[in-house]
């Protein structure tokens, strides 16, 4: 069976995002360890799943990166293994998705994870969208929390949880301390 995995960056203070809203991630230490984190995060999956707005942000950043002589070779080989990446969005609000290997799914989000879990195929990775892991943190969709804590304390924004209406038990299966002070946090949900 599939996992599903989140994979965010928080604050300390446990914020994925600042109080300017949905891009307002300039506070998380990333360098090149970090990348190298990220890469190995992303080894293990071959399908993406985003809610609308990480989607559109994604699809308007990423396809034009691959042939942008400035990126970074780290940002080049992203670009590449999101391209070939499936990609789902669940978005009730969307008609479509253009990217190459997406696809929209519009209504019953539970049982299409649960089905796309019972599928053949490495791990399914929700890449961002804090507000749709909240939900399906909700529904205890979720197998693997890998978060990234960076050393900055920024007051507000959204947190990393919300909305939970129920105890989730995990076990804490590795911890990282990165060059920049940052804290990779690999937990797994026990079921």
């Amino acid at each position: 069976m599939r996992k599903l995995v989140l994979f965010l960056h928080s604050s300390l203070d446990g914020y994925v995002e600042g109080p300017n809203g949905e891009m307002d991630i300039g506070w998380v230490s990333y360098d090149a360890d970090l990348e190298k984190y990220a890469k190995e995060v992303l080894s293990t999956a071959d399908t993406v799943i985003w809610g609308r707005g990480t989607y559109q942000m994604m699809h308007a950043y990423w396809p034009s990166v691959r042939s942008d002589a400035s990126a970074s070779q780290h940002e080049r080989e992203h670009a590449e293994w999101i391209e070939k990446t499936a990609k789902i969005v669940f978005s009730t609000t969307l008609d479509d998705v253009e990217w190459n290997n997406s696809r929209l799914v519009k209504e019953n989000i539970e049982e299409e994870i649960k089905h796309l879990k019972q599928q053949p195929g490495e791990d399914i990775v929700i890449l961002g969208s804090p507000r749709f892991a909240h939900y399906l943190m909700q529904l205890d969709l979720i197998d693997e929390y890998k978060i990234t804590v960076s050393p900055v304390l920024i007051g507000s924004g959204l947190p990393l949880f919300q909305g939970l209406n129920q105890k989730i038990n995990l076990q804490l299966i590795e911890n990282k301390t990165f060059d920049s002070g940052a804290l990779g946090l690999f937990y797994r949900a026990i079921k």
